[in-house]
Protein backbone atom coordinates (compact mmCIF):
# COMPACT_ATOMS: atom_id res chain seq x y z
CA UNK A 1 0.00 0.00 0.00
CA UNK A 2 1.49 3.38 -1.12
CA UNK A 3 1.88 6.15 1.36
CA UNK A 4 -0.30 9.34 1.06
CA UNK A 5 2.64 11.77 0.13
CA UNK A 6 5.21 9.23 -1.73
CA UNK A 7 6.67 10.56 -4.90
CA UNK A 8 6.14 13.88 -3.34
CA UNK A 9 9.08 16.89 -2.27
CA UNK A 10 8.22 19.59 0.78
CA UNK A 11 10.43 22.16 2.16
CA UNK A 12 9.93 22.69 5.85
CA UNK A 13 11.13 26.18 6.95
CA UNK A 14 12.54 26.47 10.61
CA UNK A 15 12.57 22.46 10.48
CA UNK A 16 15.33 22.13 13.10
CA UNK A 17 13.33 22.00 15.96
CA UNK A 18 9.93 22.38 17.43
CA UNK A 19 6.60 22.17 15.68
CA UNK A 20 8.96 22.22 11.97
CA UNK A 21 11.38 19.20 13.35
CA UNK A 22 7.46 17.26 13.83
CA UNK A 23 6.54 18.70 10.79
CA UNK A 24 9.13 17.56 8.62
CA UNK A 25 9.35 13.92 10.16
CA UNK A 26 5.65 13.76 10.10
CA UNK A 27 5.49 14.36 6.06
CA UNK A 28 8.60 11.66 5.75
CA UNK A 29 6.75 9.21 7.70
CA UNK A 30 4.08 9.97 5.20
CA UNK A 31 6.49 9.55 2.13
CA UNK A 32 7.55 13.02 1.18
CA UNK A 33 11.43 13.49 0.74
CA UNK A 34 11.78 16.79 2.64
CA UNK A 35 14.18 19.52 2.47
CA UNK A 36 14.83 20.05 5.98
CA UNK A 37 15.21 24.29 6.04
CA UNK A 38 16.49 25.88 9.27
CA UNK A 39 18.79 28.93 9.82
CA UNK A 40 20.06 27.67 13.14
CA UNK A 41 20.10 30.73 15.51
CA UNK A 42 20.38 29.71 18.81
CA UNK A 43 18.26 32.43 20.44
CA UNK A 44 14.83 32.03 20.03
CA UNK A 45 15.12 36.21 19.32
CA UNK A 46 16.86 35.55 16.13
CA UNK A 47 20.37 36.28 18.24
CA UNK A 48 23.54 34.55 18.00
CA UNK A 49 25.47 32.51 15.22
CA UNK A 50 24.07 30.91 12.91
CA UNK A 51 24.53 26.56 12.40
CA UNK A 52 24.20 23.79 10.09
CA UNK A 53 22.99 21.65 12.50
CA UNK A 54 20.08 21.61 13.69
CA UNK A 55 19.00 21.29 10.34
CA UNK A 56 21.36 18.59 9.43
CA UNK A 57 20.45 16.85 12.43
CA UNK A 58 16.95 16.51 11.42
CA UNK A 59 17.75 15.14 8.18
CA UNK A 60 19.92 12.50 9.24
CA UNK A 61 17.13 11.45 11.64
CA UNK A 62 14.92 11.07 8.76
CA UNK A 63 17.34 9.20 6.65
CA UNK A 64 18.30 7.20 9.53
CA UNK A 65 14.52 5.79 9.66
CA UNK A 66 14.35 4.77 5.86
CA UNK A 67 12.58 8.65 4.75
CA UNK A 68 14.86 10.76 2.17
CA UNK A 69 15.82 14.37 3.42
CA UNK A 70 18.58 16.99 2.51
CA UNK A 71 19.07 19.84 4.65
CA UNK A 72 19.39 23.74 3.86
CA UNK A 73 20.29 26.11 6.55
CA UNK A 74 19.49 29.17 4.69
CA UNK A 75 17.93 32.28 5.85
CA UNK A 76 14.55 32.61 4.41
CA UNK A 77 13.87 36.28 5.09
CA UNK A 78 16.54 36.85 2.57
CA UNK A 79 15.03 36.60 -1.29
CA UNK A 80 17.93 35.03 -2.30
CA UNK A 81 18.67 32.00 0.62
CA UNK A 82 14.91 31.71 -0.55
CA UNK A 83 15.01 31.06 -3.84
CA UNK A 84 17.96 28.74 -3.39
CA UNK A 85 15.86 27.01 -0.80
CA UNK A 86 13.21 26.73 -3.71
CA UNK A 87 16.09 25.13 -6.58
CA UNK A 88 17.71 23.02 -3.88
CA UNK A 89 14.09 21.43 -3.39
CA UNK A 90 13.82 20.89 -7.68
CA UNK A 91 17.03 20.18 -8.00
CA UNK A 92 17.28 17.16 -5.43
CA UNK A 93 13.92 15.92 -6.10
CA UNK A 94 13.17 17.23 -9.60
CA UNK A 95 9.67 18.61 -8.79
CA UNK A 96 8.65 20.69 -5.77
CA UNK A 97 5.00 19.98 -4.20
CA UNK A 98 4.91 21.19 -0.72
CA UNK A 99 6.03 24.13 1.17
CA UNK A 100 5.02 24.22 5.07
CA UNK A 101 6.31 27.59 6.18
CA UNK A 102 6.96 27.60 9.71
CA UNK A 103 10.23 29.82 10.46
CA UNK A 104 10.33 32.39 13.21
CA UNK A 105 11.65 34.40 15.82
CA UNK A 106 10.35 36.60 18.66
CA UNK A 107 11.16 39.71 20.17
CA UNK A 108 8.23 40.63 22.65
CA UNK A 109 7.25 44.36 24.21
CA UNK A 110 4.43 46.54 24.60
CA UNK A 111 3.79 49.15 21.91
CA UNK A 112 5.15 51.77 23.61
CA UNK A 113 8.81 49.91 24.62
CA UNK A 114 8.86 48.68 21.17
CA UNK A 115 12.19 49.44 18.89
CA UNK A 116 11.87 49.28 15.38
CA UNK A 117 14.21 46.94 15.00
CA UNK A 118 12.71 44.56 17.32
CA UNK A 119 9.29 45.69 15.02
CA UNK A 120 11.32 45.02 11.33
CA UNK A 121 12.82 41.90 12.90
CA UNK A 122 9.86 39.79 13.21
CA UNK A 123 8.04 41.45 10.36
CA UNK A 124 11.10 40.25 8.33
CA UNK A 125 11.47 36.66 9.40
CA UNK A 126 7.80 35.80 10.08
CA UNK A 127 5.73 37.78 7.08
CA UNK A 128 9.05 38.94 4.32
CA UNK A 129 9.92 34.73 5.20
CA UNK A 130 6.48 33.02 4.32
CA UNK A 131 6.70 35.26 1.42
CA UNK A 132 10.17 34.86 -0.07
CA UNK A 133 9.45 30.95 0.01
CA UNK A 134 5.94 31.24 -1.69
CA UNK A 135 6.76 33.71 -4.29
CA UNK A 136 9.75 31.17 -5.59
CA UNK A 137 7.15 27.88 -5.01
CA UNK A 138 4.45 29.40 -7.05
CA UNK A 139 6.86 31.04 -10.15
CA UNK A 140 8.09 27.27 -9.99
CA UNK A 141 4.22 25.99 -10.51
CA UNK A 142 2.57 28.45 -12.62
CA UNK A 143 5.50 27.74 -14.92
CA UNK A 144 5.22 23.85 -14.63
CA UNK A 145 1.34 24.33 -15.30
CA UNK A 146 1.88 26.65 -18.17
CA UNK A 147 4.44 24.03 -19.65
CA UNK A 148 2.20 21.12 -19.56
CA UNK A 149 -0.77 22.82 -20.57
CA UNK A 150 -3.01 21.08 -17.18
CA UNK A 151 -2.71 21.62 -13.20
CA UNK A 152 0.22 21.00 -11.17
CA UNK A 153 0.26 19.17 -7.77
CA UNK A 154 1.02 21.98 -4.88
CA UNK A 155 0.22 22.76 -1.51
CA UNK A 156 1.40 25.91 0.79
CA UNK A 157 0.60 25.27 4.78
CA UNK A 158 1.60 28.01 6.66
CA UNK A 159 1.75 28.89 9.86
CA UNK A 160 -0.26 31.49 11.87
CA UNK A 161 -1.16 32.03 15.69
CA UNK A 162 -3.31 32.63 18.20
CA UNK A 163 -2.11 36.19 19.30
CA UNK A 164 -3.67 36.94 15.52
CA UNK A 165 -7.08 35.89 16.27
CA UNK A 166 -7.21 36.43 19.99
CA UNK A 167 -4.92 40.06 20.19
CA UNK A 168 -1.88 39.49 22.24
CA UNK A 169 -0.77 42.57 24.35
CA UNK A 170 3.18 42.29 24.53
CA UNK A 171 3.52 40.78 21.03
CA UNK A 172 2.30 43.74 18.48
CA UNK A 173 4.81 42.72 16.28
CA UNK A 174 4.59 38.91 15.75
CA UNK A 175 0.27 39.50 16.15
CA UNK A 176 0.56 42.16 13.01
CA UNK A 177 2.91 39.76 11.44
CA UNK A 178 0.66 36.02 12.02
CA UNK A 179 -2.20 38.41 10.84
CA UNK A 180 -0.56 39.34 7.64
CA UNK A 181 0.29 35.42 6.87
CA UNK A 182 -3.16 34.98 6.99
CA UNK A 183 -4.15 37.85 4.57
CA UNK A 184 -1.12 36.42 2.68
CA UNK A 185 -2.24 32.64 2.46
CA UNK A 186 -5.95 33.46 1.47
CA UNK A 187 -4.98 35.95 -1.46
CA UNK A 188 -2.12 33.25 -2.77
CA UNK A 189 -5.18 30.42 -2.68
CA UNK A 190 -7.36 32.41 -4.65
CA UNK A 191 -3.99 33.59 -7.14
CA UNK A 192 -3.18 30.09 -7.65
CA UNK A 193 -5.85 27.55 -7.62
CA UNK A 194 -6.51 27.32 -11.08
CA UNK A 195 -2.35 25.92 -11.13
CA UNK A 196 -3.84 23.37 -8.75
CA UNK A 197 -2.04 24.67 -6.07
CA UNK A 198 -3.85 25.07 -2.20
CA UNK A 199 -2.82 27.34 0.15
CA UNK A 200 -3.72 27.28 3.84
CA UNK A 201 -2.88 28.66 7.53
CA UNK A 202 -2.84 26.75 10.55
CA UNK A 203 -2.82 28.25 14.02
CA UNK A 204 -1.05 25.80 16.50
CA UNK A 205 -0.45 25.66 20.20
CA UNK A 206 2.83 23.87 21.04
CA UNK A 207 5.38 23.70 23.95
CA UNK A 208 8.49 24.40 22.13
CA UNK A 209 11.28 27.06 23.36
CA UNK A 210 9.49 30.24 21.19
CA UNK A 211 6.68 29.53 24.03
CA UNK A 212 8.25 28.21 26.93
CA UNK A 213 7.40 31.52 29.02
CA UNK A 214 3.77 31.31 27.20
CA UNK A 215 3.50 27.94 28.65
CA UNK A 216 5.26 27.97 31.86
CA UNK A 217 2.77 27.23 34.04
CA UNK A 218 1.32 23.91 32.11
CA UNK A 219 2.74 20.90 33.43
CA UNK A 220 3.80 18.26 31.32
CA UNK A 221 2.06 15.07 31.98
CA UNK A 222 3.45 13.35 35.01
CA UNK A 223 3.15 9.64 33.28
CA UNK A 224 4.33 8.50 29.89
CA UNK A 225 1.05 10.29 27.53
CA UNK A 226 1.59 12.25 25.03
CA UNK A 227 2.22 16.40 26.07
CA UNK A 228 -1.60 17.85 25.36
CA UNK A 229 0.72 20.58 23.70
CA UNK A 230 2.79 18.56 21.85
CA UNK A 231 4.49 19.25 18.25
CA UNK A 232 3.04 15.96 17.34
CA UNK A 233 -0.40 16.89 18.46
CA UNK A 234 0.06 19.62 15.20
CA UNK A 235 1.51 18.05 12.59
CA UNK A 236 -0.18 15.07 11.26
CA UNK A 237 -2.65 18.34 10.61
CA UNK A 238 -0.08 19.22 8.28
CA UNK A 239 0.54 16.17 6.76
CA UNK A 240 -2.89 16.07 5.94
CA UNK A 241 -3.29 19.04 4.15
CA UNK A 242 0.00 18.50 2.59
CA UNK A 243 -1.99 15.40 1.04
CA UNK A 244 -4.02 14.51 -2.27
CA UNK A 245 -6.89 14.18 0.52
CA UNK A 246 -6.75 17.96 1.34
CA UNK A 247 -7.83 19.35 -2.62
CA UNK A 248 -11.14 20.93 -1.82
CA UNK A 249 -9.55 22.67 1.31
CA UNK A 250 -7.89 26.06 0.09
CA UNK A 251 -8.09 29.36 1.75
CA UNK A 252 -8.58 27.88 5.19
CA UNK A 253 -7.82 28.72 8.51
CA UNK A 254 -7.34 26.65 11.38
CA UNK A 255 -6.69 25.96 14.70
CA UNK A 256 -4.99 22.77 16.21
CA UNK A 257 -3.97 21.74 19.28
CA UNK A 258 -4.12 18.90 22.07
CA UNK A 259 -6.02 16.28 19.68
CA UNK A 260 -8.41 18.83 18.39
CA UNK A 261 -8.74 20.55 15.27
CA UNK A 262 -10.98 23.68 15.14
CA UNK A 263 -12.28 25.26 11.26
CA UNK A 264 -12.15 29.44 11.93
CA UNK A 265 -14.86 30.70 10.19
CA UNK A 266 -14.52 33.77 8.06
CA UNK A 267 -15.61 37.14 9.82
CA UNK A 268 -19.02 37.85 9.44
CA UNK A 269 -21.05 41.50 9.91
CA UNK A 270 -22.18 41.99 12.63
CA UNK A 271 -24.40 45.04 12.87
CA UNK A 272 -25.20 47.22 9.56
CA UNK A 273 -26.17 51.01 9.58
CA UNK A 274 -27.49 53.13 6.24
CA UNK A 275 -27.46 56.88 6.62
CA UNK A 276 -31.48 58.35 6.05
CA UNK A 277 -29.02 61.18 3.87
CA UNK A 278 -27.09 61.33 0.89
CA UNK A 279 -23.71 60.32 3.14
CA UNK A 280 -23.41 59.97 6.54
CA UNK A 281 -22.81 63.43 9.20
CA UNK A 282 -20.93 62.72 12.50
CA UNK A 283 -24.08 63.02 14.40
CA UNK A 284 -26.29 60.50 12.51
CA UNK A 285 -22.87 58.43 13.09
CA UNK A 286 -22.88 59.14 16.67
CA UNK A 287 -26.77 58.81 16.68
CA UNK A 288 -26.67 54.47 14.98
CA UNK A 289 -23.09 53.82 16.34
CA UNK A 290 -22.49 55.52 20.04
CA UNK A 291 -26.18 53.49 21.25
CA UNK A 292 -24.66 50.20 19.67
CA UNK A 293 -20.78 50.32 21.36
CA UNK A 294 -22.92 51.69 24.60
CA UNK A 295 -24.24 47.81 25.82
CA UNK A 296 -20.39 46.08 25.06
CA UNK A 297 -17.91 46.06 27.49
CA UNK A 298 -14.83 48.46 26.86
CA UNK A 299 -12.23 45.28 26.31
CA UNK A 300 -14.04 43.68 23.50
CA UNK A 301 -12.04 44.13 20.71
CA UNK A 302 -12.17 42.51 17.34
CA UNK A 303 -10.32 39.62 17.95
CA UNK A 304 -11.86 36.31 18.35
CA UNK A 305 -10.83 35.82 22.09
CA UNK A 306 -12.80 32.69 22.70
CA UNK A 307 -10.62 30.51 20.81
CA UNK A 308 -8.36 30.66 24.04
CA UNK A 309 -10.86 28.55 25.26
CA UNK A 310 -11.16 25.95 22.72
CA UNK A 311 -10.08 22.48 23.68
CA UNK A 312 -10.63 18.86 23.07
CA UNK A 313 -14.07 17.37 24.64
Amino acid sequence: MSLPLEGLSAIVTGAGRGLGRAEALELARLGAGVVVNDYGLPGRDGSGEASATPAEEVAEEIRSTGGSATAHHGDVSDFAQARDLVELAVSTYGKLDILVNNAGILRDRMVFSMSESEWDSVIRVHLKGHFNTTHFASVHWRERSKASGAPVYGRIVNTSSEAFLAGSAGQPNYAAAKGGIVGLTTSTALALAKYGVTANVICPRARTRMTQDVFAGFAEPADSGLDPLAPEHVSPLVGYLASPAAAKVNGQLLVVHGGMVAIVERPRVAAKFDTSKEAFSYDELDAVLTPHYAARPANETFAAAEVLSLKRG
